[in-house]
């Protein structure tokens, strides 16, 4: 089966989709003719007659709700979510700011949880759905001054793995794609020097590429992977 025989009629919901990593992996099931929906806080950078954009703040638990309500006027049908949304301020403990730590928690850990919970009551209507959440290194290599990050990415594995077993009577299964230095907006925000010496540290040790992401959630968004839930996939051997 090709990937636009995969894709077809499906209905993907991706947060985080103006830039970076979403924007990519947004435009990568457009190019394969699914619908996409995009969640961000920033205004639409993709024009494309399948793709919808709505403003949500995924640190807000409302604005989700609202941004569902939405939703749910364009269809009635969600198959794939892939919760992207993140931010990172990288600090020492003793000097991180409680509101960058407070917003990271928001964003970073309830917001999956809420677009979760969402998504699979849309799902068990039809008996199908995978979530993805983007992981990330940090919960394996726990760099110094990440904490708060680290610890919101370890929370959005384990969250997977329990709602994998509440949802798996549904056919709802739920990974964790834990993905490597990629070249965003978000990691030029961190020193170069920093990052450098991380990726040395991999067992493969270089920049995680486009599609080293997009090949490991095409499997995991198809048929292909019915019988896989309550996994993590580390790129680059980061665990």
């Amino acid at each position: 089966m090709t990937l636009k025989d995969a894709y077809l009629g499906k209905c993907v919901l991706i947060t985080g989709s103006s830039r970076g990593v979403g924007r990519c992996i947004s435009e990568h099931f457009l190019q394969y003719g699914a619908q996409v929906v995009g969640f961000a806080r920033s205004t639409a950078t993709i024009n494309n007659a399948k793709y919808t954009h709505i403003q949500v703040d995924i640190g807000d638990v409302k604005s989700i709700q609202n941004g569902f309500t939405e939703l749910k006027k364009l269809t009635n049908q969600l198959h794939i979510v892939i919760n992207n949304a993140a931010v990172l301020t990288s600090q020492y403990a003793m000097i991180m700011p409680p509101a960058a730590a407070q917003a990271m928690i928001n964003i970073n850990l309830m917001g999956p949880f809420m677009v979760s919970r969402e998504a699979s009551k849309l799902m068990r209507k039809t008996k199908w759905g995978r979530i993805i959440n983007i992981g990330s290194m940090a919960a394996s290599l726990e760099p110094i001054g990440d904490s708060i990050y680290a610890a919101c990415k370890t929370g959005l594995a384990t969250l997977a793995n329990v709602m994998a077993k509440e949802l798996a009577p549904l056919n709802i299964t739920c990974n964790t794609l834990a993905i490597s230095a990629i070249k965003t907006d978000m990691l030029e925000q961190l020193p170069q020097e920093k990052i450098a010496q991380v990726i040395a540290g991999l067992p493969i040790p270089r920049f995680a590429e486009p599609d080293d992401v997009l090949n490991v959630i095409d499997f995991l968004a198809s048929e292909r992977s019915s019988y896989i839930t309550a996994q993590t996939i580390y790129l680059g051997g980061a665990n």
